[in-house]
């Protein structure tokens, strides 16, 4: 059984940063290519970052490429999520998605195993 728990979230002011983390548990972290997407209200859930298994390759969305930053250490089993320069239309739900395959979807339906999601909310 993979475990997903994001944490991080919070209330931001526009122009402010956050650091989202997922700690992943249950079989080996390495073996997953990782993805962030975000759910804002009466939206369908839509990609934000993924990131390989070595973390050697990202993609990012257009929307949040420049200002958002995916990365991973391994060793922790984490992936992370650093965001700058938020603007009130990150308002969202983001949930981190592991994925057992190589390659680097931008799909959700793709990814295997889901966290519960942490809440990020941004003030104009």
């Amino acid at each position: 059984q993979v475990q997903l728990v994001e944490s991080g979230g919070g209330l931001v002011q526009a122009g402010g940063s956050l650091r989202l983390s997922c700690a992943v548990s249950g079989r080996t972290f390495s073996s997953y290519t990782m993805g962030w997407f975000r759910q804002a209200p009466g939206k369908e859930r839509e990609f934000v970052a993924a990131i390989s298994r070595s973390g050697l390759n990202t993609f990012y969305a257009d929307s949040v490429k420049g200002r958002f930053a995916i990365s991973r250490d391994n060793a922790k089993s984490t992936v992370y999520l650093q965001m700058n320069s938020l603007k009130p239309e990150d308002t969202a739900v983001y949930y981190c998605a592991a994925d057992s395959t190589v390659v680097i979807y931008t799909t959700d339906r793709k990814y295997d195993y889901w966290g519960q999601g942490t809440q990020v909310t941004v003030s104009s």
